[in-house]
């Protein structure tokens, strides 16, 4: 749909007031409606024209071209050339001069927060309507029962036509000024040409200056990602951090594994020197461990069966109170209890004659019996 200028009358300076009547131009169609009817409509976007009775126009010196910085000084460049206290306008930076300077607009920062109160739906530019003429010379056009002044140099004012030709002489040449059917031609104007409407002839002009900036830029999508910005960007920030620290971190943890890896090779190579092709270090590491465990126990079973079918010869006549097996050694120490001397040289002789190496330690006479201790190898 097509965009829509509500223009506010200069009578709109005194409070806002959404019965007041102001004149809301759609295409080529101008209808002049109270304030809460044109906000009401249904607009893809519309644009919110200020009369410039409520908006002052400078231009200033910046002490910065970068854009982020600009609005941080606008304050400090216009506090001088401000009547009240520069915390009470909401300021808005304007397009550059060609002397390097920057159109500035000041506006009552709560008179203007009222009138957008009562817009249902917020605009999508707020300008001013002097500052809509071409950017040419001075230019004047008759609005609203008053005359307006604008064009390429700083001025954005209104005033009487009978006060034209006094302000005349300092204004830059041409001095174009435009007259509905039936006006006469101004006297001393350079050029005249024709507007059928002056209200529909403005919004065709389109907005230069767009006040909608900082805490009254637009709340639709694009404005809300526009104030989102510092947000995103401490958040990208953050991420690259992170991807940065983990990175590190990751680099810190891969030395560490690859001088464990070493380490732990070189130990593999030491323990098991026969075998010289490593391919897989932690299978094949429990390969031998189970291999090892395998052979410890097989030889321990053994043992033990020599040794109970030893003593299961003796009638059960003699006990087995403590028994300690050393794989790394290969033997096994048992401590013994029989009724005498005689059983424990009999259960000896027998542990020979089944092919085991054993050494009998020293005896002790008990009030059970006697107790000994027996070292078997295998």
């Amino acid at each position: 749909m097509s965009q829509s200028y509500v223009f506010l009358p200069p009578e709109a300076c005194a409070e806002a007031d959404p019965e007041l009547l102001v004149q809301r131009v759609h295409g080529e169609r101008r209808e002049p409606m109270p304030f809460s009817r044109t906000v009401a409509a249904k607009d893809e976007s519309w644009t919110l024209v200020l009369p410039v009775e409520a908006v002052t126009a400078c231009a200033v010196q910046l002490p910065t071209q970068k854009a982020r910085w600009l609005r941080q000084a606008l304050p400090f460049a216009v506090e001088e050339l401000l009547a009240e206290d520069v915390e009470q306008f909401h300021l808005a930076l304007g397009e550059p001069l060609a002397d390097g300077r920057h159109r500035v607009f000041a506006v009552r920062r709560r008179w203007l927060a009222d009138w957008l109160a009562l817009c249902k739906t917020p605009p999508q530019a707020i300008a001013v309507d002097a500052d809509m003429l071409p950017r040419e010379g001075t230019q004047l056009l008759p609005l609203g029962g008053r005359c307006l002044v604008g064009g390429a140099e700083v001025a954005r004012l209104a005033l009487n036509a009978e006060d034209w030709p006094t302000l005349a002489p300092l204004c830059p040449r041409p001095h174009v000024a435009y007259r509905v059917p039936r006006q006469p031609e101004l006297e001393s104007a350079d050029q005249c040409p024709e507007v059928r409407d002056p209200h529909v002839w403005l919004a065709r002009q389109g907005v230069v200056s767009n006040l909608a900036q900082g805490d009254f830029a637009p709340v639709g999508a694009g404005g809300r990602w526009q104030r989102c910005w510092p947000l995103l960007g401490l958040v990208g920030l953050w991420l690259v951090l992170q991807w940065g620290f983990n990175l590190a971190q990751g680099w810190h943890l891969q030395k560490q594994a690859d001088t464990y890896a070493e380490a732990s090779e070189a130990l593999y190579r030491e323990l098991f020197p026969d075998d010289r092709k490593l391919i897989d270090l932690r299978a094949q590491l429990d390969q031998h461990l189970a291999e090892g465990g395998a052979s410890g126990q097989g030889r321990l079973l053994g043992m033990l069966a020599q040794v109970n079918q030893a003593i299961t010869a003796e009638g059960a006549r003699v006990e087995v109170q403590q028994l300690d097996f050393s794989d790394s050694r290969g033997d096994l120490a048992l401590q013994i209890q029989a009724p005498g001397f005689s059983e424990l040289e009999r259960l000896r002789e027998r542990l020979l004659e089944a092919g085991l190496a054993v050494q009998l330690g020293s005896a002790s006479r008990e009030e059970q019996g006697v107790s000994a201790r027996l070292v078997i190898e295998g």
